[in-house]
C-alpha cells in the first residue's frame, strides 16, 4: 500500500502553487499533449536511466523512480498478461465468437464456449442430438454491438500469420472468480449470465463460488419490456445486475436488473472492495491528485490511486482538470501484478447498462496525406492530429512496413506522414490510422468495399479440395471454388497454380457481414467487357452477358451471374436446333454467353436464351472494297446464287440480285464428302442454289459455303464472331481447312479458326491425320483452350467430347440429309435431255428387273443387258450372283440395291430373298436382323432376314466419326441389327435405319484363301496401303527409311517414294536375348538403314523371287542386322519352296528364337513367329509346368517378346513349327508333363490327352498318394493336371499323378504306398483299397491298378448275414476299406485279406442285427488278445480327421430328416454286448456318431409287427440316462466275466428285455404331451417342425441352462440356415433370440456383429426396435439411448421410432426430454401423421408420466381437430383408466354435444350409456337415454325442415 501512495499521494495535502498557474496557461494554449518541453526531456532522460539502477532497490523506491511518461504508457498486447480484467465493447458478432474492442485500440476475441457454463452445456447437447435446440439463441440474439462487458484475458497467443491474438473469456466464473460469498454487499454492480429459467425468476450466474444468485421475475419484467422486446431471458444472456439482498452469508443473493438501479450503481467504501477484487466497468468517486501531459493520478475509494491516459478523459473537459477536483470515473482495468488501476473519465462510461453509441467513423478506408504527429509512445504507438482537429492513433505495428525500417526519431511532435484511416477503436472513440505501404495501396480494405463484379488481384495461399485460398487484403480472403479455377474443370489445379502467384479474380458474391467473399477465375468471366448483371434491376430485355451454368436440367439450363442472381434458359432457347438432351450438350460450370428475353426483380426470376441475335453494331465496310455500300456481302450473310461454270475445283458463281462473282469450292457444296463431287458433277451453268453462306472476302474475293450444317449455326446464332465470346468448352461446327502432320486446322463460319492436335483429334490412335479427315470436311469441335493475346485456340475433335445429342438421332439425320441430297441429284438430272440420265435418275432401290446375261467376267460377277435403255449398265458382284450358274443370254429376275449416279453403272442382286421379297406389315421402332447388301461411301443398304425389304443405315452417327479401321468395317454379306425409323419406302426406295450396338453384328462366312494364311490371320493395315505403288528394289539393296509405326513382330518403315517396307524383328538384332522385344529398339520417325531381303506379295502372302514379274508390287522385307547390313546373303524366296517344305529343315529339340505375336484363347496355343516367313505355334501346356503361368499366360507372356522354345516337330496339316518352351515334348517313361484331363471313369480313373494327340489313362491308386472314399471328385474335364509317365509300353500311356512322383523334391508323406505287383506286398501289412466286386467265395478287393486280393466271407465280418445281397448293399464298388494281408501265394499271385475289427482295428463292416451264428469264441479271443491300443489310436485319428468335412457330430439334417421318428440311443450308439470291453464300447459310440452314412446302408431289425426300425438292437441302451452313468462301475470290474457265463437262454432272455425296451421307448416317443428332455429330442422336434422358431428358441434355451453358450449359438445359426426365407417373422425371432443371448452372455463386438447381420437379412427398422427394447430391459439406458439417436437419424420419417423413444423417456423420468422430442417428431414428420404421434404422446403420458399434462395434450389437440372422433376415443379411454368419474362425465357431456355424424353420436352415447351402466346409479342411466332422445328429436326436426 505504501508504494501506491507514494506514487499516488492522496489528494487535498498538499498545494501545487507554480505548477498549478503553469498548467492553467498551457490550458488555453490547448497544449495539454505537447511533449516537447523542457519538463517532458528531463523525464524522458530519467526514464532512460531509470531501469539499470532500479533493479537492487526496494519497491518502493523502483514505483517513485518510474517517470510519469513511464505510468501513463498508453495499453498494448504486451502490457496485457493473462488473469487480467478489463472492460471492453462488443465491436462484432459472429456465429462462433465475439470480437471486442479494448481500450487504447486494442482488440480481443471471446469464443463461443466463453460465455457461460450454461450455455456451453446447452451447445454440446446440440451436437450430440445433431438438432438445433429451440431454447437455445445463437450468439447475435445474445449480444449486440455497441454492448460493454466486463472480459478477463485468458490468453495471449500468436496466430498462424504471426499476428499477437488477444483472447478473452466473459464466464462470470473467470472474471468474478476475485470475489468470494463473504465479500458480497447490496449495492455491488457486477455482471453475470441467466444459467436456468424458474417458476418465479431466473437463476443468474455470477461466478461467485458457495453463492446461488437470484432474479425475481418481478424485477426483471421492465428490462424484460424494455430492452428484450418483451421475450424471455434465455440461456446465455448477458445481465449487468445489482446486489440487492445478501442472505445466508453470501449464500443466496437477490439481484436487480432495473435500469435506475443499475446506472446509478457506485461502487462506494461500505462494499469493502480491494485491490484483489476490484471489477472493470465500476464506477467510482475519485478526486483529481496530480495533471500531468500525459494524463491524469486520480485517488479513490479513500485508499487508492488510479491513472487516466490522455485517450479518456472527458473531451469536453480536457485541459481543465485541477488538483483535488471532485470527478466520477470508471474502471477500465485492473492489472493482476503491478496492481495498476486505469480509469475513464468519458461520460459514456460513468452509466453502466448503457451501450455505446457511436460504432464507426464515416472517413473509413482515406487516405491521408501530411497528417501531423501528436505524441509518440514508444511500446504503444503514436497519436496524431486530423485535419478537424480530431485526435487519431496508430498502433506501433502500422507504424511501419516492417520492424526492420521503424525509426523512432520519424515520430517526432510536428512530424508529418502520409497515412489510411483502417478501423475505428469503439472504447477510445478514435480513428485508428496505418502508415504502412501495402495498406495504403490496398485496393481494398474491408469486405464492405468489395463490390459483385468487380475484378481484384490477390495471392494465392493455399489449394484445398474444396477451392483455392485468395489473399486479396491484409485480412481479407476469398474463396475460389473447384468449378471456377478454370473455363474447364481442373483435376489438378496445383499444377497451374501455386502458392504465392498473383492472380487476377472477379468477384462472384460479397458478404461483408460473414466475411464471405466468392471470386471466379474463369478467364472468360474475368475478362469479358460485357456488362455484369450484380441484381434482377440490372437485367433489362435484349442485354447480352456472359454466365456460367450452375445446373442442367431436361427443361432447360440455369444460368447464375453475380451476387446469387440466375436465371432460366428454357429448352426451346438453347439452340436454333432442337436439343433433346441438355445433360449431353451442356455441363455445370460451362461458361456462356447469353441475352435476357425478360426479368421480373420483384419476384426474383429471368429468362434468357442462348439464341443470340447478331451484332447489334454494323459491319465496317473491308478497307479498299470497290463495290458500291448496299452491294456489299457482309461475312456470315446468306445470299442465292447462279452458276456461271465449272472449274476443277468448283463452281464459279454470281450472287444475287448484284451478281457479284463468287467461288463455291466443290468440298463446301455438301456436309457429306461424297456428295460434294456429285453435286458439283450435276449442277450446270444457269442452276440457281438457294441459302449459301459467305465465309470469307479479301480484295474483292468471295468464298462461299452450301454445308447445310454451317448454314443453320450461322442463322441460329450459335457462332462467335470474335475471339473475346470464345472459351474453352463451347462447342463449335466448322470445317476442315488444312491437314498437317501435327493436326488439322478447323475453320469457323466466321473466320476464326484453331487447331486440333493429333492427340485430341480422334478416340482412336492416330497413325496418319489424312486417314482421318479430308480437307473441306465438316466437323464438330469443342474448344479445350483460348490463348487471347496470340488469338489462338486448341480443339478437340474426339467423339467423346463433341456430343451432339443421341448417337441414333444424330446417325438418322445424316441419313436423311444426304439420301435428300441424291434426290437433289435425281431431279438434276432429270432435267437433262439424255433419256439414259433420265432413266437413271427414276431408276431407285427395290426395284425389280427382267435382264438378260451378257457375260460373266473373271472376278465372278455378272454383266446384264435388256435393261430399259440400250447402253445401261448392269451388273451383280460375285457376292450378289448368290453362288447360281449362269450363262450368256440366260433370263433373270434381278432387285436394285443401288444407283450409282457418278459412273452411271446400276448394282443388282440375284439373291431370291430380295427377288422374291415378303409383304409384311412393318412396325416402327422394331429391330431386326438384316444382311448388308451394298456400301457406300457414308451409308450401306441392308436387307431385311424376315421379309427381304431393303433398308438405309448410315455408317456414321457423328460429323467426326469417318474413320475405321478395317476389323470396324462393314463387308457385304455381314450381318447387322437395325431398328426401323420408317416402315414405307419413300421416294428414295429404301425404308430408313439405324445401326444398333457393333457387338450385334455378325460376320458371313469366309472361303479359306491359300494353306499359308490361317483362319485368324489377321494383316496389317499399314501395310496393304502400300501395295499399289511399284518399287524398282532388288534384293540385296541398301535403302533409308523413317519408321512408321512399331507393330509386335514387325516395324512398318516408308522408303522413298512412299514406298512402305517392313522389318521383321528376327532381323533388328543379331543376338536377342531372352524376354526382351526388338520392335522398342526402334522408335517411330527414327531414320533407319536397311537390306532388302525379300519382296512379299500381298494376295499370296509369299516371298517372290527377284525374277517373278510381280515382284516389284511387293512388299520390301528389310534387314537392320549389323551382320546382314555387312555381308547381305540372306534372300526370302518362299515361292518356289512350299511351306512345309521350309519348315522341314529345322530337327525336332532344335532350340530357336521366336517372337510372340498373340495368345490364341479359343485354341489355347500361343502363335509365334521365327522368321518372316516361318511361323510357328506353343501349345498352352508345352509353356510352362506351372499352374499358375498356366492359368493366366497373358501375365507371362507379352506379346512381342523374344522366347527361346524347342523345336518339338513340324504341324502336317498346316505350315508351321510346333514348339515348346519346356524342352523336347518326348513323353517318354519317367518325364513330367502337363496334360488335359478328357474322360472321369467312375471307380477307374481319368483319360488325359496331351498335345499333338497323345492319350494316357491315370488309375485311381495314382491319383494321389493318399486314398480318399471319392478319389475323383475335384476332376472334372479341360482340368491341367501334371503327370509323370510310368510307362510307354502300349499306344495308350500309363500315367500318375501322385506328387510323390510328379513334385520329388516336395518329399511328401506317402500314406498308400504304391502297389503295381504281388511282390510289393508282405503279409501282416496294413493296406488301404478300393472294394472290387461280391463273389460267392468272397469280396474281391483292389490294392493296386493290377492287384487284387480276396476276404473270404468270414474274414469280412463278425456277423454272417443269411442274405448275401446286404454284403453288395454295404460293400458297394469303390468303397474304401482298410485290410490286412494273411496270406501270399506268389506262385499264383493271391493275396488273402482280412477285414474284421481284430486286424484291422477298424469297426466291423456289418452290423451285429444281421441274424446268424456269432463266431467261436476262440476266435474272439485271439481277436481280443491281437488288439492293441496303438491301432486304436492310429484309426480313431484317421475318422477324426475324415470328420473335419462334413461335422456330422454336430448336426446330420440329412440323415435325421428321412428318419424323423429314430429313437435317441441310436445316436448315443452304446454297444452293451458283454464281451466288447469298455474302450470298444466308447470308440464304436463315437464311430456310431461320427460316420452314420446313407440310410440304404444301415441295418434293419425285423419286428413280428413288420415295422422297420433303423437300429441295431445292440445299439440301444437299457434306459434313457447318458450312457457314461449306465453301467460304467460294473464294466470296470469284470469287462470279460458275463461273455462267458451268459446261456442261451440268457441271451434270448436280454433280446426280449431290449425288444420291450424298446417298446417302451417308442410308446414314450409317441407321447404328444411328452415334453423334449435331450439334443436329440429337440433335433427329432425341429426337423418334423423346421419352420418353428418356438422349437428352435426352446432348444436354445435347453442349452443356455446347461451354460453351453457356444451350442445355444449354433442352434441360431442352424435355425437362421433351415427356417425358409417366406417365414420372415419365425426367422426375426430367432435373429431376436440371438441378439438377446449376445447381450447376456457375448461381448458388445459380438452384439455389434450380429445386430449388422440382423439389420441385413430383416428389416432394418424391426431390427433396432427389438435392440432398443433389449438395451432397455437390460438397464444398459447409454446404448439405448444412442441407438434411438441413430434411429431417429435413419429413420426419421417412421412415427414408431419417435413413439418408441418418447416412452423410453418417460420410463426413465425424463419428461423435458420427451417433450422436446415430441417437438422435433412434429417438426420431422409430415403433417398428416401430427395427430396421431401427438395422441399416442399423450397416452404414453397418461400411463407413465405426467397426467394433467397429457389432459392438456388431448385438449389442446381437440381444440384444433374437435371432429377427431378417435382421438376422443383414446381420451375418453385413458380418462377412465386414470381420472375421476367426474372428468370422465365431463368428456362425455363435451361429446355428445358435437356436430359429428349420427353414426359416430350413437357410437359415443353407447359409451356414454354402457359407462353410467358401471359405474353410475340408475338415474345417470336415465339421464343418458333422455340426452339421446332429445338429440334424435332435434336431428328429424332439423330433417323436416
Amino acid at each position: 500500500m505504501a508504494a501506491l501512495e507514494e506514487s499516488f499521494p492522496r489528494g487535498g495535502t498538499r498545494k501545487i502553487h507554480k505548477p498549478e498557474k503553469a498548467f492553467q496557461q498551457s490550458v488555453e494554449q490547448d497544449n495539454l499533449f505537447d511533449i516537447s518541453t523542457e519538463e517532458g526531456s528531463t523525464k524522458r532522460k530519467k526514464s532512460q536511466k531509470g531501469p539499470a539502477k532500479t533493479k537492487k532497490l526496494k519497491i518502493e523506491k523502483r514505483e517513485s523512480s518510474k517517470s510519469a511518461r513511464e505510468k501513463f504508457e498508453i495499453l498494448s498486447v504486451e502490457s496485457l498478461c493473462e488473469g487480467m480484467r478489463i472492460l471492453g465493447c462488443v465491436k462484432e458478432v459472429n456465429e462462433l465468437e465475439l470480437v471486442i474492442s479494448l481500450p487504447n485500440g486494442l482488440q480481443g476475441f471471446v469464443q463461443v464456449t466463453e460465455i457461460c457454463d450454461a450455455y456451453t452445456k446447452k451447445l454440446n447437447e446440440q451436437v450430440t442430438q445433431e438438432q438445433p435446440l429451440t431454447d437455445l439463441l445463437h450468439l447475435p440474439e445474445l449480444f449486440s454491438p455497441g454492448m460493454l462487458v466486463r472480459c478477463v484475458v485468458s490468453s495471449l497467443g500468436i496466430t498462424d500469420r504471426g499476428k499477437k491474438s488477444v483472447k478473452l473469456s466473459l464466464n462470470p466464473k473467470n472474471v468474478n472468480r476475485v470475489l468470494s460469498a463473504e465479500s458480497l454487499k447490496p449495492g455491488m454492480l457486477l455482471t453475470g449470465t441467466v444459467s436456468s429459467l424458474e417458476d418465479h425468476g431466473y437463476l443468474v450466474d455470477i461466478g461467485v463460488d458457495g453463492t446461488r444468485a437470484f432474479l425475481p421475475l418481478l424485477k426483471a419484467q421492465e428490462y424484460i419490456r424494455q430492452k428484450n422486446k418483451g421475450a424471455k431471458l434465455k440461456v446465455g444472456q448477458y445481465l449487468n445486475c445489482v446486489v440487492e439482498k445478501v442472505k445466508g452469508n453470501g449464500g443466496v443473493v437477490s439481484l436487480s436488473v432495473g435500469h435506475s438501479e443499475v446506472s446509478t450503481a457506485i461502487a462506494t467504501e461500505e462494499q469493502s472492495w480491494t485491490l484483489n477484487n476490484l471489477l472493470p466497468g465500476l464506477v467510482v468517486k475519485a478526486q483529481v491528485q496530480k495533471v500531468t501531459p500525459f494524463g491524469l493520478t486520480l485517488n479513490f475509494l479513500t485508499f487508492f490511486t488510479g491513472v487516466v491516459d490522455f485517450m479518456h478523459l472527458d473531451p469536453k473537459k480536457a485541459g481543465t482538470y485541477f488538483s483535488n477536483q471532485a470527478v466520477r470515473a470508471c474502471i477500465l482495468c485492473v492489472h493482476p501484478r503491478t496492481r495498476v488501476v486505469r480509469l475513464s473519465l468519458r461520460p459514456i462510461f460513468l452509466q453502466p447498462g448503457r451501450p455505446l453509441t457511436r460504432l464507426s467513423c464515416q472517413n473509413l478506408g482515406t487516405v491521408l496525406d501530411d497528417v501531423p504527429v501528436q505524441g509518440f509512445f514508444k511500446k504503444a504507438g503514436a497519436t496524431f492530429r486530423l485535419k478537424d482537429g480530431v485526435l487519431a492513433y496508430a498502433r506501433l505495428s502500422h507504424l511501419s512496413d516492417s520492424k526492420n525500417v521503424f525509426n523512432p526519431e520519424a515520430f517526432k511532435p510536428g512530424n508529418t506522414h502520409k497515412c489510411r484511416i483502417i478501423d475505428y477503436s469503439q472504447m477510445d472513440e478514435l480513428a485508428l490510422l496505418s502508415l504502412r505501404t501495402s495498406i495504403i495501396e490496398a485496393q481494398y480494405l474491408r469486405y464492405h468495399d468489395i463490390e459483385p463484379g468487380a475484378v481484384v488481384k490477390g495471392i494465392v495461399l493455399t489449394i484445398k479440395s474444396y477451392g483455392m485460398l485468395v489473399k486479396v487484403g491484409e485480412q481479407m480472403r476469398g474463396l475460389v471454388p473447384p468449378m471456377h479455377l478454370a473455363d474447364i474443370l481442373m483435376k489438378n489445379p496445383e499444377k497451374k497454380y501455386h502458392i504465392g502467384d498473383e492472380v487476377k479474380c472477379r468477384v462472384l458474391l460479397c458478404d461483408p457481414e460473414a466475411k464471405k467473399l466468392m471470386m471466379t477465375l474463369k478467364k472468360t468471366l474475368v475478362e469479358s467487357k460485357l456488362p455484369v448483371i450484380t441484381c434482377y434491376a440490372d437485367a433489362k430485355p435484349g442485354l447480352q452477358t456472359h454466365g456460367f451454368i450452375i445446373r442442367v436440367k431436361d427443361y432447360g439450363c440455369i444460368v447464375k451471374f453475380y451476387n446469387n442472381v440466375q436465371g432460366l434458359v428454357p429448352k426451346h432457347e438453347l439452340s436454333t436446333e432442337y436439343i433433346p438432351d441438355p445433360e449431353r450438350v451442356f455441363y455445370t460450370g460451362q461458361v456462356v454467353k447469353v441475352a435476357v428475353l425478360n426479368c421480373e426483380p420483384s419476384k426474383e426470376r429471368m429468362l434468357l436464351s442462348f439464341k443470340l441475335s447478331s451484332d447489334p453494331e454494323p459491319k465496317k465496310e473491308p478497307a479498299g472494297h470497290s463495290q458500291k455500300k448496299g452491294k456489299a456481302i457482309n461475312i456470315g450473310q446468306l445470299v442465292d446464287v447462279k452458276v456461271l461454270e465449272k472449274t476443277k475445283d468448283g463452281l464459279e458463281v454470281a450472287v444475287l440480285p448484284h451478281n457479284i462473282r463468287a467461288f463455291l469450292p466443290t468440298s463446301h457444296l455438301s456436309d457429306h464428302v461424297a456428295n460434294g463431287p456429285l453435286l458439283h458433277h450435276w449442277l450446270q451453268a444457269g442452276d440457281i442454289l438457294h441459302r449459301v453462306l459467305c465465309l470469307s472476302q479479301s480484295e474483292g474475293h468471295v468464298l462461299l459455303c452450301r454445308k447445310p450444317a454451317l448454314v443453320s449455326t450461322v442463322e441460329g446464332g450459335q457462332d462467335p464472331k470474335n475471339f473475346s465470346e470464345i472459351h474453352p468448352g463451347m462447342l463449335l461446327i466448322g470445317f476442315v481447312k488444312s491437314i498437317k502432320d501435327y493436326g488439322v486446322f478447323i475453320q469457323f463460319p466466321s473466320g476464326l479458326s484453331g487447331l486440333a492436335p493429333k492427340a485430341i483429334m480422334s478416340d482412336k490412335f492416330v497413325t496418319s491425320t489424312s486417314d482421318h479427315f479430308v480437307e473441306g470436311q465438316t466437323v464438330a469441335a469443342k474448344v479445350t483452350n483460348v490463348d487471347e493475346e496470340k488469338q489462338r485456340m486448341l480443339l478437340s475433335l474426339r467423339l467423346s467430347d463433341c456430343a451432339l445429342g443421341d448417337l441414333a438421332t444424330t446417325s438418322l439425320l445424316l441419313l436423311s440429309q444426304c439420301l435428300e441430297e441424291l434426290q437433289g441429284v435425281r431431279s438434276l438430272m432429270s432435267n437433262r435431255d439424255s433419256v439414259l440420265i433420265q432413266t437413271l435418275a427414276e431408276m431407285t432401290p427395290g426395284m425389280f428387273l427382267d435382264l438378260v446375261v451378257q457375260e460373266v467376267l473373271e472376278d465372278g460377277s455378272v454383266v446384264f443387258s435388256g435393261g430399259p435403255v440400250p447402253d445401261l449398265v448392269l451388273r451383280a458382284s460375285r457376292y450378289h450372283r448368290a453362288g447360281q450358274e449362269v450363262e450368256s443370254g440366260q433370263k433373270k429376275k434381278v432387285v436394285i440395291l443401288n444407283v450409282d449416279l457418278l459412273k452411271l453403272e446400276v448394282h443388282v442382286s440375284l439373291h431370291q430373298d430380295l427377288v422374291n421379297r415378303k409383304a409384311k406389315k412393318l412396325r416402327k421402332g422394331s429391330e431386326h436382323q438384316a444382311i448388308v447388301q451394298h456400301l457406300e461411301k457414308s451409308f450401306a443398304i441392308a436387307s431385311l432376314v424376315e421379309t427381304g425389304h431393303l433398308a438405309a443405315f448410315s455408317l456414321t452417327s457423328h460429323l467426326n466419326d469417318t474413320f475405321r479401321f478395317d476389323s470396324e468395317k462393314l463387308q457385304v454379306g455381314q450381318g447387322v441389327s437395325l431398328t426401323l425409323k420408317t416402315t414405307e419406302p419413300g421416294v428414295t426406295g429404301l425404308l430408313l435405319a439405324v445401326e444398333g450396338p457393333a457387338a450385334k453384328r455378325t460376320m458371313r462366312p469366309t472361303r479359306k484363301d491359300s494353306e499359308t494364311v490361317d483362319e485368324d490371320e489377321e494383316v496389317d493395315p499399314a501395310l496393304t496401303v502400300g501395295t499399289v505403288k511399284k518399287h524398282t528394289l532388288s534384293i540385296g539393296d541398301m535403302v533409308t527409311g523413317t519408321v512408321k509405326s512399331i507393330k509386335p513382330t514387325h516395324v512398318v518403315v516408308t522408303l522413298e517414294d512412299g514406298i512402305i517396307g517392313c522389318i521383321h524383328a528376327s532381323h533388328i538384332l543379331d543376338d536377342v536375348p531372352e524376354g526382351i522385344s526388338p520392335t522398342t529398339k526402334l522408335k517411330v520417325g527414327k531414320t533407319v538403314t536397311a537390306r532388302v531381303i525379300g519382296g512379299r506379295d500381298m494376295k499370296t502372302f509369299k516371298f517372290l523371287p527377284i525374277s517373278h514379274p510381280r515382284f516389284v508390287r511387293t512388299i520390301p522385307e528389310l534387314s537392320v542386322r549389323p551382320s546382314e547390313l555387312e555381308d547381305g546373303r540372306t534372300a526370302l524366296n518362299t515361292h518356289s519352296v512350299s511351306p512345309v517344305e521350309k519348315i522341314k529343315q529345322y530337327q525336332a529339340g532344335q532350340t530357336v528364337t521366336c517372337f510372340l505375336k498373340k495368345y490364341n484363347v479359343v485354341k489355347k496355343w500361343l502363335e509365334v513367329e521365327i522368321a518372316p516367313d516361318i511361323r510357328g505355334r506353343i501349345p498352352l501346356l508345352l509353356t510352362s509346368l506351372s499352374f499358375k503361368v498356366l492359368k493366366h499366360p497373358d501375365k507371362k507372356f507379352r506379346v512381342g517378346q523374344a522366347l527361346r522354345a524347342s523345336v518339338v516337330g513340324p504341324d502336317s496339316s498346316k505350315a508351321f513349327l510346333c514348339l515348346s518352351l519346356i524342352g523336347p515334348h518326348k513323353l517318354e517313361e519317367g518325364e513330367v508333363a502337363m496334360g488335359r484331363v478328357v474322360k472321369v471313369t467312375p471307380n477307374e480313373g481319368l483319360t488325359v490327352s496331351f498335345p499333338f494327340g497323345k492319350i494316357g489313362t491315370v488309375s485311381i491308386f495314382h491319383v494321389s498318394d493318399s486314398y480318399s472314399e471319392t478319389p475323383l471328385e475335384d476332376f472334372v474335364p479341360q482340368k491341367v493336371v501334371r503327370c509323370y509317365i510310368l510307362s510307354t509300353a502300349d499306344s495308350v500311356l500309363t500315367l500318375s499323378l501322385r506328387s510323390s512322383r510328379t513334385n520329388p523334391e516336395t518329399k511328401s508323406k506317402v500314406e498308400d504306398p504304391e502297389i503295381n505287383s504281388i511282390q510289393d506286398i508282405k503279409e501282416g501289412q496294413l493296406l488301404r483299397g478300393y472294394v472290387g466286386s461280391i463273389q460267392p467265395h468272397g469280396v474281391f478287393f483292389r490294392l493296386g491298378p493290377s492287384v487284387v486280393g480276396l476276404a473270404r466271407y468270414s474274414h469280412v465280418s463278425q456277423h454272417s448275414p443269411s442274405k448275401k445281397a446286404l454284403y453288395n448293399k454295404h460293400l458297394p464298388e469303390g468303397k474304401l476299406l482298410t485290410a490286412r494281408v494273411l496270406r501270399l501265394n506268389h506262385q499264383k499271385n493271391l493275396v488273402e485279406l482280412s477285414f474284421l475289427p481284430g486286424d484291422t482295428g477298424k469297426p466291423d463292416l456289418l452290423s451285429a442285427s444281421l441274424e446268424g451264428p456269432l463266431p467261436k469264441q476262440e476266435e474272439r479271443k485271439t481277436e481280443a488278445e491281437e488288439r492293441d491300443q496303438k491301432g486304436e489310436k492310429k484309426n480313431q485319428k484317421r475318422n477324426e480327421k475324415k470328420n473335419q468335412k462334413g461335422q456330422e457330430e454336430v448336426e446330420l439334417p440329412s440323415k435325421e430328416k428321412q428318419q424323423p421318428q429314430k429313437p435317441q440311443a441310436q445316436k448315443r450308439g452304446g454297444r452293451e454286448r458283454g464281451w466288447a470291453d469298455k474302450e470298444e464300447a466308447e470308440f464304436t459310440s463315437v464311430f456310431l456318431q461320427e460316420k452314420q452314412t446313407k440310410p440304404a446302408e444301415v441295418p434293419r431289425l425285423q419286428l413280428s409287427s413288420g415295422f422297420a426300425w433303423n437300429v441295431g438292437l445292440d445299439s440301444l441302451t437299457p434306459a434313457l440316462p447318458p450312457l457314461a452313468e449306465s453301467s460304467d462301475s460294473e464294466e470296470d470290474e469284470k469287462p470279460h466275466q458275463a461273455t462267458k457265463k451268459k446261456s442261451k437262454k440268457e441271451r434270448e432272455l436280454e433280446k426280449q428285455k431290449a425288444e420291450k425296451e424298446l417298446s417302451r421307448i417308442e410308446e414314450a416317443l409317441m407321447d404328444p404331451g411328452r415334453q423334449p428332455e435331450s439334443a436329440d429330442d429337440f433335433d427329432r422336434l425341429v426337423l418334423s417342425s423346421p419352420n418353428s422358431s418356438i422349437l428352435w428358441l426352446q432348444y436354445m434355451a435347453f442349452h443356455l441352462q446347461a451354460t453351453e453358450i457356444e451350442k445355444a449359438r449354433a442352434v441360431a445359426e442352424r435355425a437362421l440356415k433351415t427356417i425358409s426365407f417366406r417365414e420372415e417373422q419365425e426367422k426375426l425371432n430367432v435373429w431376436v433370440a440371438l441378439l438377446n443371448l449376445e447381450n447376456m452372455y457375448g461381448s458388445q463386438e459380438s452384439l455389434t456383429k450380429v445386430f449388422e447381420r440382423a439389420v441385413q437379412y430383416n428389416e432394418p427398422l424391426k431390427v433396432f426396435l427389438h435392440l432398443a427394447d433389449i438395451y432397455a430391459k437390460s438397464e444398459k439406458f447409454q446404448e439405448a439411448g444412442e441407438l434411438y439417436n441413430r434411429m431417429l437419424k435413419r429413420f426419421r420419417q417412421e412415427k414408431a421410432v419417435w413413439i418408441k423413444y418418447g416412452a423410453f423417456l418417460l420410463r426413465r423420468s425424463q419428461a423435458g426430454a420427451s417433450h422436446r422430442v415430441l417437438q422435433r417428431a412434429l417438426e420431422c414428420l409430415p403433417s398428416k401423421e401430427h395427430v396421431d404421434v401427438i395422441a399416442k404422446f399423450a397416452q404414453l403420458e397418461f400411463q407413465l408420466g405426467d397426467a394433467e399434462r397429457a389432459k392438456a395434450i388431448f385438449e389442446n389437440t381437440l381444440s384444433t381437430y374437435p371432429k377427431r372422433t378417435d382421438v376422443w376415443s383414446v381420451y375418453i379411454d385413458m380418462t377412465i383408466k386414470h381420472g375421476s368419474q367426474k372428468a370422465v362425465r365431463d368428456i362425455f357431456e363435451r361429446v355428445i354435444h358435437l356436430s359429428l355424424a349420427p353414426k359416430r353420436m350413437k357410437f359415443f352415447f353407447k359409451r356414454y350409456l354402457d359407462y353410467e351402466k358401471q359405474h353410475g346409479t340408475e338415474k345417470d342411466v336415465q339421464a343418458v337415454k333422455a340426452k339421446a332422445l332429445e338429440y334424435v328429436e332435434a336431428k328429424s326436426s332439423v330433417l323436416e325442415d
